[in-house]
């Protein structure tokens, strides 16, 4: 996919990606706690189905096919992206300017192709962050003991692990998360040493 348009402004921002399972959302999580962080979460759009006790403009944004075309023959992503046929993910520059505009760096917590692309529109602007499995045994070890997921989604998710940890070089930082609480920590340190430079 490539580049997409750049949100009006300026301002920094913080890109996490990870194969499925490494703990990126946690890390994104705790992050987002921090005191010492002026950061908002970086809400994505989609046109996936509104599941359970989902509320728009919380989990996602939720577009028709129709609606989320429009906006990109309008130039209004970042970044966006067909996972699976008919099923789009994006980001929306308003979203991005929203919150540069209340003095907040956006977090970004998107898959792989999503962060390659982010950093490829913000440049030296955002730090990207790979969050890495200590292995694909322990990977496999987290998405089994997840309980979530059939055999077949657990195997498609290893493949594709395996296909992501490729371009780890692709990103700024890598960060191994084997002890969760070190890895928060190397995590929070990264970003202020970012965002104070």
């Amino acid at each position: 996919m490539p580049a997409g348009t750049r949100p009006k402004g300026n301002g920094l921002a913080i890109i996490f990606s990870a194969p499925s399972g490494a703990g990126k959302t946690t890390m994104v999580k705790s992050l987002m706690e921090s005191p010492r962080l002026s950061l908002g979460f970086s809400i994505s759009a989609t046109t996936r189905p509104i599941r359970g006790d989902e509320v728009d403009g919380a989990a996602y944004y939720y577009l028709s096919k129709e609606a989320f075309n429009k906006r990109v023959e309008n130039d209004e992503f970042v970044e966006w992206e067909e996972v699976y046929p008919g099923l789009c993910y994006g980001t929306l520059c308003s979203e991005v300017e929203s919150m540069w505009s209340r003095g907040l760096t956006p977090v970004f917590d998107v898959d792989v192709i999503g962060g390659k692309t982010l950093k490829a529109v913000f440049g030296d602007s955002a730090l990207s962050i790979f969050v890495m499995p200590p292995s694909l045994d322990i990977l496999e070890q987290r998405l089994r003991g997840r309980g979530t997921e059939n055999e077949n989604n657990v195997l498609r998710r290893l493949a594709k692990a395996g296909k992501e940890l490729q371009e780890v070089k692709n990103f700024d930082v890598k960060i191994i998360n084997d002890d969760l609480r070190l890895a928060k920590a190397e995590t929070e340190r990264v970003v202020i040493e970012f965002l104070n430079k």
